[in-house]
Parts: structure tokens; C-alpha cells; sequence
């Protein structure tokens, strides 16, 4: 990639369970698992989710809070889940997600309509949780 100007690069949670988290945001999200063979095999200290060519998830095992020294304080970021992360997707991919969850027993809220967001007004969105608690916001601008 040429282009260098600023972008969303990853977002790191904190999970319990890498493994399972992957399934879940593979299965629910369709996010292709990185790193998850090499995790499983203990060569890496986390697995990631790539949810487009520029961004992944990294699922950040809570075990790992204790090794997190990068800045004062960033242990303690363990369990303390941001307030949420937005997904913003094409309409039918949305319909599709709420479909997945919705099969899959994942609580979704009511669909809210005509939220503000970094593209301006979106039609639709809705909320859920994944199996650690963190909270989605999905939605569609067109």
C-alpha cells in the first residue's frame, strides 16, 4: 500500500478465550482468523481477526495483562472494555450479520435509525456483545 495517509490500523481486546473468540468473529462476522495456528502452537502470544485489508482485531489473551509495560498503567487496562467499536457494512452484509447473531443466540438490540458517524447519518444500526462483553455497533450508511 502507497497511500500513507492516517488509518485505523488495529484494535486490541481483551478475551478470555482467543480461540473461541476467533470462531466467533469468523462465524458471526465472516473475519478471516490470523495467526490462530500459530497461537494454538504457542509460537505467537496472540491471534488477530482481519476484518479488511488495512485493519485487524487483535484478541489480546487476558493472561497477557501482567507483560502489557509499554506505558504506565496498561495492565490495568485488562477488563475495562471500551464503550464500544462500530462496524459499518454494506446493507445486505448487515441484514446478514443481525442474521448470524440472531441464529446464533447472540442477543441483538432494537434497530436504531438515522445515527451519526464518521460517514455522516446511518440509516440503521444495532448493538451486540461478543462472548467477553465487548460491545458492537453495526451499521449501514446506503
Amino acid at each position: 500500500m502507497k497511500d500513507n495517509s492516517t488509518r485505523l490500523d488495529h484494535v486490541v481486546l481483551w478475551v478470555r478465550d482467543p480461540v473461541a473468540s476467533a470462531d466467533f468473529y469468523e462465524k458471526t462476522l465472516g473475519m478471516e482468523p490470523v495467526r490462530l495456528t500459530d497461537f494454538a502452537a504457542g509460537a505467537v502470544s496472540f491471534p488477530s481477526v482481519r476484518l479488511n485489508d488495512e485493519t485487524i482485531f487483535d484478541l489480546m489473551p487476558l493472561t497477557m495483562a501482567d507483560h502489557m509495560k509499554m506505558v504506565p498503567g496498561a495492565a490495568e487496562s485488562a477488563g475495562h472494555p471500551v464503550n464500544h467499536v462500530c462496524l459499518a457494512l454494506p446493507a445486505d452484509d448487515f441484514e446478514t450479520l443481525r442474521a448470524r447473531l440472531e441464529e446464533g443466540s447472540v442477543p441483538v438490540s432494537d434497530l436504531s435509525h438515522d445515527s451519526f458517524g464518521a460517514r455522516g447519518m446511518a440509516r440503521r444500526s444495532f448493538y451486540f456483545r461478543d462472548p467477553d462483553g465487548n460491545v458492537f455497533e453495526a451499521r449501514h450508511y446506503d
